[in-house]
Formats: C-alpha cells, sequence, structure tokens
C-alpha cells in the first residue's frame, strides 16, 4: 500500500513553533492533509515525550485515531548544522536522551537541542541506539550540510556508509540533488519541518512509500529500500521559490553570479552582503552536467499546498481568508487535501473552474516561476497572471 508520511515536524515545545502543535491538533490535521504517518519531532524533550507516552503504541508506531506518530527529533551540532534521527521505539529515544545529555546545555529548553557534539559523534549515538540518521534539509544556506561540508563523507566521516538518507529540503529537489555522485544510493527524503500544524505547512513537502503494513520496520525498509517497500513518489516546492535559491544581495536583492560575487569580495554596490544561492552552490558541488537519476528514484512531483493554488486562482491574498477556507473546504469533503492535488480525476471535481484549471496547471508543469535570492522568496504564478503564492512581505519563524 502506498502510504503518505511527513517525518520531519516540531511540537510546540520547539522555539518559534505554534503553541497549536500539540499531538491532537496534529494528528487531525494530518488527517486532512491525508497524511498518514507523521513525525512527532522533538522526542528529546521529557514534558513532549510525556504526552508521547500517553498514546497507544503499536509496533513503533504511536496511534492517535486514524493518524499514526513516529518517533523523531532534530538536533544541531557545534557547526550549526543540523541532523534528522528516526527513533524505533521509546527505549531508543531515552538511549539517546542519555548519551546527548551531557553535551548540551538543557535537553528540555528547546525540542531542537543544540550539542556541543560533531556530526560522527552525533552519527555513533544515533547508530548505536539502533535509529536512523541523515541531514535535515541538506541543502539549506545557513544550518544544512552542504553550507558547511562539501561532501558526506567530510561530515560523517567513517560513519557516512551508514546514512541511508538525506532530506532535501524546501531548497532543493531531486534534479538539484542528483547531479551529486555521492548521493545516488541515498533515499530522499522530502518533509515539511512544520512549525504549525495547519495544511498549508504541515505537509506542505511530503513523501509517499510503499508498505505492507503500518509499523515501523516497513517504514525502515522503505527508507532503506528493501523487502519490497521503498519511495514512490517525492512531492515538494520549486526549489527557485526557496528564498536564497540565486546569490543575490541581502539588502536590495539584486542577483549576482558567483564570478562577480567573487570580485566584489561578497559585497553588493549598495553596501549589502551578498549571499551564495543554493542553485550556484549546487553547481560548485556537482561532478555531472545534467540530473541522472538512478532506477531507484521516484518523480519528484513540485506542488504547493491547496490552500495557497486557491488563493492564487481567487485572486486572494491571505490563504486564511474566509473564502479561501470555504472553497477548501468544499474540495477536501470526503477526501483528503493530498488526494485532490496529486489523485482525483480533476473533470469530477466539484468547484470553481478557475481553482481546477489552477490544479491542473501545477500537475502540468504549467506554472511561471520567478527566482527568490538574498533572503527574499521566490513566486509562482499562473500563466497570464500576477498572484504570487508568496507575500513580498518577509515572513516570520512562524510560516514555517
Amino acid at each position: 500500500m502506498k502510504v503518505n508520511l511527513d517525518l520531519h515536524i516540531h511540537s510546540r515545545y520547539s522555539a518559534a513553533t505554534s503553541k497549536k502543535m500539540d499531538l491532537s491538533t496534529i494528528a487531525r490535521e494530518a488527517a486532512k492533509k491525508g497524511i498518514r504517518i507523521v513525525a512527532t519531532g522533538d522526542c528529546l524533550h521529557s514534558k513532549w515525550m510525556a504526552e508521547v507516552k500517553d498514546l497507544p503504541e503499536r509496533d513503533g508506531l504511536f496511534w492517535l485515531e486514524e493518524t499514526a506518530f513516529v518517533l523523531t527529533t532534530e538536533v544541531e551540532d557545534s557547526s550549526r548544522v543540523h541532523h534528522l534521527i528516526i527513533v524505533p521505539d521509546i527505549s531508543k529515544a531515552s538511549e539517546l536522551r542519555e548519551a546527548f545529555s551531557g553535551r548540551a546545555a538543557n535537553l528540555d529548553s528547546d525540542g531542537r537541542p543544540t550539542l556541543r557534539m560533531s556530526p560522527p559523534e552525533i552519527a555513533d549515538a544515533a547508530l548505536e541506539a539502533g535509529c536512523l540518521i541523515g541531514p535535515s534539509h541538506a541543502f539549506t544556506p545557513w544550518t544544512g550540510m552542504y553550507a558547511h561540508y562539501p561532501s558526506l563523507g567530510e561530515c560523517y566521516k567513517d560513519r557516512s556508509d551508514q546514512i541511508p538518507y538525506v532530506e532535501l529540503g524546501l531548497s532543493a529537489d531531486s534534479d538539484y540533488a542528483d547531479r551529486i555522485s555521492e548521493l545516488e544510493e541515498r533515499t530522499f527524503l522530502s518533509n515539511s519541518d512544520a512549525h504549525s500544524p495547519w495544511p498549508n505547512k504541515l505537509g506542505r513537502e511530503f513523501n509517499q512509500m510503499e508498505m505492507t503494513d503500518l509499523c515501523f520496520e516497513d517504514l525502515r525498509k522503505a527508507i532503506l529500500r528493501e523487502g519490497g517497500c521503498g519511495p514512490t513518489l517525492n512531492v515538494g516546492f520549486y526549489p527557485d521559490e526557496g528564498k536564497y535559491n540565486r546569490t543575490a544581495c541581502t539588502r536590495c536583492y539584486r542577483f549576482y553570479s558567483p564570478e562577480e560575487m567573487r570580485d566584489r569580495k561578497g559585497r553588493c554596490e549598495c553596501g549589502g552582503l551578498i549571499k551564495l544561492g543554493v542553485k550556484d552552490r549546487v553547481e560548485t558541488l556537482a561532478d555531472k552536467n545534467g540530473p541522472v537519476h538512478p532506477d531507484h528514484r521516484p518523480p519528484y512531483l513540485h506542488l504547493i499546498p491547496l490552500a495557497e493554488i486557491v488563493a492564487m486562482a481567487l485572486g486572494v491574498k491571505s490563504v486564511y481568508s474566509a473564502k479561501v477556507q470555504k472553497t477548501w473546504n468544499e474540495l477536501i469533503k470526503g477526501r483528503s487535501e493530498i488526494e485532490v492535488l496529486v489523485e482525483a480525476d480533476l473533470s469530477k471535481l466539484e468547484g470553481e473552474e478557475r481553482v481546477i484549471d489552477a490544479i491542473q496547471a501545477f500537475r502540468s508543469k504549467d506554472v511561471v516561476v520567478e527566482p527568490g535570492g538574498g533572503g527574499k522568496y521566490g513566486r509562482v504564478t499562473l500563466p497570464g497572471r500576477q498572484n504570487a503564492t508568496k507575500n513580498d512581505d518577509q515572513r516570520s519563524l512562524f510560516d514555517f
């Protein structure tokens, strides 16, 4: 069976996270989205784990109505690089907490703790506890692995062969990552890293995987592509939408080539700092002229949340407006958001024609993408339309 999963979110115990990131709200909104297995996030935090432990557990997953939770945590190492750890059970989470307890100021001060540890040390602890580990949002300019290291080997040293996955993050897709030979055998994860539970955040990027049963062992097999289990689809944003996609000034947002950035010693003519973009960073890392997808790599579908598509089609600025929410609720009646976006026969879908046409435009990649850079988000528009899916105003961490 095909299962939709979002394997990286945060609880309300993480910094700059919505107070509504509680188990009941996450479970309810994940079901609306169509996410069957969702990460707990923050499984090193004692108060959060006390709540998780109250849920019925079955084969390594924790259940709240029809939503299954898998134990996960994200940690920051001594170089500010982030790592995503997927944990098989409560005892292993406790073991991991014990291993990290002397290397963090306070594991209960933030759901995503900062550790005084190197990537190999973190990998050692995770692997010895029977967990899966890989870099979070690997291409993100500030806290992604490739912002600090040129390769997995440089990051994880002798543990690099035991890193089964790389989380692409909002900054990259399979086309970016499959220009790097060392990633050929790694599974790519596309997760939301959500800080709020609403469907335009939770599951905004997700994975679809073939699994036999809803259990941790089949999730592990799917990530490792064993026993007939494995990824069947990655879904996420166009990388160009990212606010650091192109090399650009962080003050006036003027685009530069890497050569111009070097010649100007990283300073724009306005005096602002020029930040190397993800697209250009990939060029420096790539050892292939273009993406070469291995046979095991599933398709990557570029989508944005349904509420943003509705707002774009209707010409409404806010996804939280009454008009957008009414249309969104009508579209998902009797089905999930993912079914509407990915699977539904659009000719049989009831709703405003311009909204249905907009969904079809994303399915057929008939959209216009204006790249972002320097801290300013890119925009996606429908052909002949000026309505952006992202506001020009810079957003807060709550939007993540």
